[in-house]
């Protein structure tokens, strides 16, 4: 098996990492770097419960191979709250009550942060399209969409 060390920038911290060719990048994050917010769910890229943002985009970290994110940046759920401060999302999933079991709580995030950074005004299809990966069985979708409106309307008020 041949390793290959990558330099990452994760959650803002630059990273060393050994790699065998074969590991992906969630189980470099759970099983290297201790990052177990991310979970594993399906390890088919149909869940969504692995989302993290690489390079700006939501991907499932299940179907990407760790050796290719030599130079990415990658920001998991553990990265998502700044000095202590939730995140607008998760503020606002908590408020909504978007969150029952908690399993994709963390991939839905993640999905939600790419979007808002990409599409500060998103419409509900934009919100709806964005976490159709992310599958929840637990909440209806219904709190976790108003969730997100709210928290792009949240961060278009504090930048005015």
């Amino acid at each position: 098996m041949s390793f290959h060390r990558i330099t990452i920038r994760i959650n803002g911290n630059l990273e060393q990492v050994d790699v065998p060719g074969n590991l992906t990048l969630l189980q470099m994050l759970r099983d290297k770097l201790g990052l177990t917010g991310t979970k594993n769910g399906c390890a088919s890229g149909e869940c969504g419960a692995c989302t993290v943002i690489l390079n700006g985009d939501a991907v499932n970290s299940c179907m990407v191979v760790a050796a290719e994110c030599d130079g990415a940046e990658i920001t998991t759920i553990e990265g998502l709250a700044s000095s202590g401060d939730l995140d607008m999302v998760q503020k606002m999933i908590l408020e909504e009550g978007g969150v029952q079991c908690g399993f994709c709580t963390p991939g839905i995030l993640m999905s939600a942060r790419a979007l808002l950074n990409r599409n500060p005004h998103p419409t509900e299809f934009d919100i709806r399209d964005a976490i159709s990966g992310n599958l929840c069985r637990c909440t209806g979708y219904n709190r976790i969409v108003t969730a997100i409106s709210r928290a792009a309307e949240a961060e278009s008020a504090a930048v005015k």
